[in-house]
């Protein structure tokens, strides 16, 4: 935790009538199908300070744009940033301006307070489930919550943290169901396509505990020695300290350390690659295209020109949305890719007809532009490091098409928080940065042909269910009743292979 002041901050976004209809819930992120409790959005905002605080230190309210603070000749003043340029900073900016995707990406990866990098704890449920000796899904979400809380009162006892960020991902769940399926589909193309000529060369982005390269060496080696033999594992993790917890997990008993000479732990961003891999490899990127950084995008209604969104960090730390129609670089390559890569068809601000747009931008306090579009443009430049550096490559992703509660926008994410074991949703992603999950949905429907534009490369998509049903045996995480949590409890989720 930051300070004291960190506390008081949450403990009053917690306590605003927005947040007060939110119960105590164990699993924080809305990555699954299943019952939800509803979520709200709150922002910092200015006000007089009477106790010395700052004023984004001292209250949360509901934002309200109509009548925003004029902050123009501050917009003029304030230099311009990257993420990039923020790497090295060991406090959060103030006094600077930034495109919408270097403060996404300054807030969930900053080395200092990135969300990623300092706040995420990655919930382990101790023993794999055995899902044949339970009756039914109900008792798997009872046996998981009471697990999840067996695992937060341990971290308790060594350190307690109100603000603790923990979540959960489908490789954790399912261990080792779900790591085993991953690897039958590696083997089986593998022998498809490259072997005896080349090794098995895996890489994985996002690779959290590295619960999951462990699952695929542990059954390539007991499946499949000859394969075994010829394989190598290679994780790209961003941060530090999941680049050495990973190493530890490597080291952790006689059968990781087995797999000692097979991995390499490379601890840098995937988009500071600069090594072409010319060999054939298998890419892995699960539940990781989710938090890549977006940029904004508005539309005025009747012109249907796009502006980019700025948002101008104030020298209290507040923060203020810009919008310009000096589209940068990225963001225009972006645009004109989609659009020559989908031809025209992808969900779009001014769907709606002309006259009806312009007939709500006349009206009394209508807004002058657009919702906003969230788009991923970070995951276009993810696309293109595949495209020039592993063109070799065959991608295996698996994200969330759509998640349930995202705030105003096309294509928009769920911010979150956590407090007190509690899930406190807002409705900005211009938050206190490091301390909110800014997760968004995959629009397979655009990314997909996007991907085959920018890499040469061909694909297939399958929902969750249809690609584990594949590759998974079923009966192994099956319930007495027939239910299956593997196959059900994502289905709002899908499955890029390259082939």
């Amino acid at each position: 935790m930051d300070s004291p002041i960190i506390a008081r901050l949450f403990r009053q976004l917690f306590t605003h009538r927005t947040c007060q209809s939110l119960k105590p819930r164990t699993v924080i992120r809305p990555r699954m199908e299943g019952p939800r409790q509803p979520q709200n959005r709150c922002m910092s905002s200015r006000r007089d300070d009477r106790d010395g605080t700052t004023s984004s230190e001292s209250h949360w309210q509901q934002r309200n744009d109509t009548f925003p603070l004029d902050m123009s000749d501050e917009y003029q003043r304030y230099p311009m940033v990257t993420a990039d340029q923020l790497r090295g900073r060991k406090e959060r900016p103030r006094r600077v301006k930034m495109w919408t995707r270097d403060f996404i990406e300054d807030s969930l990866y900053n080395p200092s307070y990135g969300y990623f990098s300092k706040q995420v704890v990655i919930f382990s449920p101790g023993d794999p489930f055995d899902f044949n000796t339970l009756q039914d899904e109900p008792q798997f979400y009872k046996l998981l919550g009471q697990r999840y809380t067996e695992f937060e009162d341990k971290l308790d006892l060594k350190s307690p943290n109100e603000t603790r960020q923990l979540w959960h991902t489908p490789t954790e769940l399912f261990r080792p169901y779900y790591g085993e399926s991953i690897a039958r589909y590696l083997i089986a193309n593998y022998k498809l396509s490259q072997y005896p000529y080349h090794d098995l060369i895996i890489y994985e982005i996002g690779a959290g505990n590295g619960t999951l390269m462990l699952n695929i060496l542990d059954y390539i080696r007991a499946m499949d020695p000859d394969v075994y033999a010829r394989t190598k594992f290679k994780i790209i993790e961003i941060s530090s300290n999941l680049a050495k917890l990973q190493q530890r997990q490597l080291l952790h008993n006689a059968d990781s350390k087995g797999h000692f000479s097979k991995v390499e732990i490379i601890n840098k961003s995937v988009f500071n690659w600069d090594v072409v891999v010319p060999e054939p490899c298998f890419f892995l990127a699960m539940e990781v295209f989710d938090n890549f950084a977006h940029d904004a995008i508005r539309y005025d209604p009747v012109s249907e020109e796009p502006l980019q969104g700025q948002v101008l960090i104030s020298s209290s730390g507040d923060f203020h949305e810009f919008y310009t129609p000096e589209i940068d670089a990225v963001a225009s390559r972006f645009l004109r890719v989609r659009h020559a890569a989908t031809g025209g068809r992808y969900p779009h601000p001014l769907n709606q007809s002309k006259i009806f747009q312009k007939l709500k931008s006349l009206a009394p306090l209508g807004p002058n532009l657009s919702d906003p579009e969230y788009i991923p443009t970070r995951l276009m430049l993810f696309f293109d490091v595949l495209g020039k550096y592993f063109p070799a490559h065959r991608l295996l992703t698996s994200d969330f098409h759509s998640l349930p509660d995202t705030i105003k926008g096309v294509n928009a994410p769920v911010v979150q928080t956590r407090y007190q074991r509690r899930t406190v949703p807002v409705t900005t992603p211009f938050v206190h940065q490091g301390y909110f999950d800014i997760l968004f949905p995959t629009d397979f429907a655009v990314i997909e042909p996007m991907y085959q534009a920018l890499t040469g490369k061909l694909t297939r998509v399958l929902s969750h269910e249809e690609f584990f049903k594949r590759w998974s045996y079923v009966e192994e995480t099956e319930t007495k009743n027939g239910e299956n949590p593997l196959l059900s409890w994502y289905k709002n989720a899908g499955v890029l292979t390259t082939v």
